[in-house]
C-alpha cells in the first residue's frame, strides 16, 4: 500500500502546482529541471552519508563487542552521543565555520547525526545473541571469525537494520538543512518558499520530502525482511 500512497499523494503535488497561476520567481523554483536535479542531490547527499554510517558505525561496533576492546565501548559511545545530541543544523554551522562548506560537509554532519543509532544497535544486537550458540558454533570447530560472521551477525540482523531504517530517516530529515551550507537538495526548495513566502516552492519541498523519507523506510522494511534469518 505504501508505494500506491506515494504516488496518490505525488500526483496530488502535480495536480496542485499545475492548476496555480505561478508568478515568475515560483515558476523558477517550481520546475522539472530543477526538482529533478534537487530531488536527485538530496538522494546522494542521504545514500553516501548512509553507506558511510555502515561502513564506519558496524565495523565499529563489531570490533568494540570482541573482548580486546570492550574496554573502550563507553568512550566511543559517549562520542557519538555528541553528535546525536547536537541540533543537525548546529553541526553543519560548526562544520561550515571550521572546515568550509559544499556537499563533502554537509555528508560528514550527516555521519556524525546518524551514526550512534547503528553503532548503538550494532552492540546491542551482537551483546544480545544467546551466549549458548556461540559456544554451540566454537563446539563444533568453527572459528572466532566463521561464530562472528555466520552465528552472530545474521543473529544481530534485525536489530542492526531498526538502526539502518532510524538513520536513514535521520539523513533525510537533515539532509534539507544541508541547503544552508551550499550542498543543495530539497531544503533548497523549502528554504527558498520560506525566505520568500512563496507556499507552492515550501509545499513542494516538504511533500517531497515526506515522500523520500517514507519511500526509503518502505524499501528498508524489505530489505530487513529479506535479510532476517528465517524463524526470527
Amino acid at each position: 500500500m505504501t508505494p500506491v500512497f506515494l504516488i496518490i499523494v505525488s500526483a496530488a503535488l502535480y495536480l496542485y502546482v499545475r492548476g496555480l497561476d505561478l508568478d515568475a520567481i515560483e515558476r523558477r523554483s517550481v520546475n522539472q529541471t530543477v526538482i529533478v536535479d534537487q530531488f536527485i542531490r538530496h538522494i546522494k547527499l542521504v545514500a553516501v552519508s548512509t553507506a558511510l554510517v555502515l561502513a564506519i558505525a558496524i565495523p565499529l561496533g563489531v570490533l568494540l563487542t570482541r573482548p580486546g576492546l570492550r574496554r573502550l565501548s563507553a568512550p566511543f559511545l559517549a562520542l557519538a552521543n555528541v553528535g546525536q545530541a547536537v541540533p543537525s543544523i548546529g553541526v553543519l554551522v560548526l562544520l561550515a565555520v571550521t572546515v568550509g562548506i559544499g556537499f563533502q560537509k554537509a555528508v560528514i554532519a550527516l555521519i556524525l547525526v546518524s551514526a550512534l543509532p547503528v553503532l548503538r544497535n550494532t552492540m546491542v544486537g551482537l551483546r544480545s545473541v544467546d551466549r549458548s550458540l556461540i559456544d554451540a558454533g566454537r563446539g563444533i570447530g568453527l572459528s572466532k571469525t566463521a561464530v562472528l560472521f555466520r552465528v552472530e551477525l545474521p543473529l544481530a540482523v534485525p536489530v542492526i537494520l531498526a538502526s539502518v531504517r532510524v538513520a536513514v530517516i535521520l539523513n533525510v530529515g537533515s539532509a534539507t538543512l544541508a541547503a544552508f551550507t551550499n550542498a543543495g537538495g530539497l531544503g533548497d526548495l523549502i528554504n527558498t518558499g520560506i525566505s520568500l513566502n512563496r507556499t507552492p516552492i515550501l509545499l513542494t519541498g516538504s511533500v517531497l520530502t515526506a515522500v523520500l523519507a517514507m519511500a526509503a523506510d518502505w524499501l528498508i522494511g524489505i530489505v530487513e525482511y529479506v535479510l532476517r534469518p528465517r524463524g526470527i
